[in-house]
């Protein structure tokens, strides 16, 4: 007994040990520089103080502030992560709009919805049985996200109509200075940073076509990423640029009600058939299960089977898990000259002939000559019948500029029009939309002069402590953002939180892990469709060149690459001490000393250790 009293008298309690750390985090300890050579048995190094033992435990967390960009999916989505992680943290997130939602709040023009069905574009953490269509609209999403918001008090860590505007990194204190601006009053402030998390998106900086003397003419120009509540359309003459995902969701929405209507392509697109015929068509996992549902020709859930999903929650999980197994199983089709690939490709062909009628001038101009997949696979219902209506014309030759009564052909003919809809797409650069000076200068500057290039999509050579979702070839492609944004931000809190119990005071991936990396990319994606010639944002809206918005393998290949932390690959500066092994302490654990937890939690380990792959 003497001896155990001996033992609680050198472990201070936790709640102390956390609060000597929270002081001296706030001190700001000087920067580490590792050296190789010259250091004595007790690993000082000559001319400087030798080396002491920390007095905290093992796993103490050190204070961080933490400030992330976006309350879209992902930024809703890091503040459960976070709070689930990690201890000892500040956070908050600074959000342009006026409200959370991100893409979902910006694009609400009409037609407007999600190409991944509806319950399984959702937080595995927060399921929803009452979806009313099979694939939701932007409306109905953004309520869902709104709804978490409020739900799980989150928005006290978010600031809407407060932009970044730049962040700079102080190498000396550690630091993350960023400029934001009130956008209510015009003024800006300096906030601070251990760690900067961006989840700004790449879908949501609209890019306007690149024709001259546009801002000549003299009806409406509007842009589907940026839809004015007021823009009115009915019984106009219209010019619908762009046939990309939001242009073929417009046209059907729009076209019964416009006098006449216009569409500009230029490049072919896949337009496949209605999702829950392919699934059934491809005979996938998800055929049996969509026997089992109730929906309208619209594909609106019926008021049963919604009551079916609240009620039987065993049913429901089967439903998404099924659907989920079909989604990533769709993997093999863009991988070319695949049985999967040719056997589709023929099914689309012929479903696009019969539904443009065998239009000769049609087919010729929608059905592409490039390989499935090489341009974002949509579903479009209503797109190809809407075409070959009287009012609708589909015009391919080249538009040469914009003038006062409408749009100027390359031929020199006139279109006149009431009205221009740009469905141009995004600015999908992947150069920040603000400066972001790391140890190498602006990334914007290094993004824009040469082909970006991430870490997993996650981080970036040279910019120490900074973690980006859907960055340089993401899985933007591969199916739900929402499970994608769940897999980063742990993987991302895994980090931070080491850095927190490691006396890591900042990290970056090195230059050659990422030039690795990027070599990597770039010898496997010519054998998919997505590196085959055709215009494409998946190659930032090139003809040709490196893939930089993809993630090179399926969707579950990058969840299990991001199930473990590659340290090895990675750039450490240490807080204060020159000794990796500092965080080692006093010799206790913080499992020990923390009367809440289980200080014999390895007997349980083995039965709860998750399966791994």
């Amino acid at each position: 007994m003497a001896k155990l009293a001996n033992l609680h008298r050198w472990a201070s309690p936790f709640s102390t040990i956390s609060n000597m750390t929270r002081r001296r985090g706030s001190q700001g300890p000087s920067h580490s520089t590792r050296h190789s050579n010259g250091a004595d048995t007790h690993g000082s190094v000559a001319g400087t103080p030798p080396y002491t033992v920390r007095e905290e435990p093992i796993g103490t967390a050190k204070h961080v502030r933490i400030v992330g960009i976006g309350a879209g999916a992902s930024g809703i989505n890091m503040v459960r992560t976070l709070r689930r992680s990690l201890s000892s943290y500040e956070h908050v997130i600074y959000e342009k709009n006026e409200k959370v939602g991100g893409t979902w709040f910006e694009n609400r023009y009409p037609g407007c919805r999600c190409d991944v069905p509806s319950h399984n574009y959702q937080f595995s953490w927060r399921p929803n049985p009452e979806w009313s269509n099979f694939f939701s609209s932007s409306a109905e999403i953004e309520q869902y996200l709104s709804r978490i918001c409020e739900e799980e008090h989150m928005m006290d860590v978010i600031k809407t109509r407060h932009k970044v505007v730049g962040a700079w990194w102080d190498e000396d204190r550690g630091l993350w200075d960023v400029s934001v601006l009130n956008l209510d009053t015009g003024t800006e402030f300096r906030d601070q940073a251990n760690f900067l998390i961006d989840a700004s998106g790449i879908l949501n900086h609209p890019k306007w076509p690149d024709i001259p003397d546009r801002e000549s003419f003299r009806g409406d120009v509007v842009h589907t990423a940026s839809w004015p509540s007021n823009f009115c359309y009915a019984n106009k003459t219209v010019a619908l640029i762009g046939n990309g995902s939001s242009g073929i969701q417009l046209l059907p929405a729009i076209q019964p009600k416009t006098k006449k209507l216009y569409h500009f392509i230029r490049t072919p697109t896949w337009v496949i058939p209605p999702r829950i015929t392919s699934m059934t068509m491809l005979g996938g996992p998800a055929k049996s299960v969509l026997s089992e549902i109730e929906l309208d020709e619209k594909e609106n859930f019926s008021q049963r089977q919604i009551e079916k999903f609240k009620l039987d929650p065993e049913f429901y999980h089967k439903f998404v898990k099924t659907i989920e197994r079909d989604i990533n199983g769709t993997f093999p089709l863009v991988l070319n000259g695949s049985p999967a690939q040719v056997f589709a490709a023929s099914k689309v062909v012929q479903y696009m002939t019969a539904l443009l009628g065998g239009d000769e001038k049609l087919c010729e101009a929608l059905i592409p000559k490039f390989p499935l997949g090489c341009r974002r696979i949509t579903p479009a219902p209503g797109y190809l019948e809407a075409l070959r209506t009287p009012n609708t014309e589909v015009i391919t030759e080249a538009i040469a500029a914009i003038v006062p009564e409408g749009i100027q052909l390359e031929s020199g003919e006139v279109i006149k029009v009431d009205a221009i809809i740009c469905a141009t797409g995004f600015d999908n650069s992947f150069a920040p939309r603000f400066p972001l000076v790391g140890r190498e200068g602006n990334v914007q500057d290094i993004m824009k002069a040469e082909t970006p290039q991430g870490y997993m999509s996650c981080a970036l050579a040279g910019v120490p402590n900074y973690f980006t979702f859907l960055g340089p070839n993401a899985p933007i492609g591969h199916g739900s953002v929402f499970t994608l944004s769940e897999h980063i931000a742990r993987y991302i809190a895994r980090v931070i939180s080491k850095c927190q119990t490691e006396g890591i005071r900042a990290l970056a991936p090195s230059g050659a892990a990422v030039a690795d990396y990027a070599a990597h990319v770039a010898a496997f994606m010519p054998r998919t469709a997505w590196a085959a010639p055709c215009r494409s944002w998946f190659k930032g809206g090139e003809e040709t060149g490196p893939v930089t918005a993809l993630h090179p393998g399926s969707r579950l290949h990058f969840f299990h690459m991001l199930e473990r932390f590659r340290g090895e690959d990675w750039e450490y500066t240490y807080d204060g001490s020159e000794n990796r092994f500092a965080y080692l302490g006093n010799g206790f654990s913080t499992r020990e000393l923390d009367p809440c937890a289980d200080p014999t939690w390895y007997l349980e380990e083995e039965a709860d250790r998750p399966a791994r792959w």
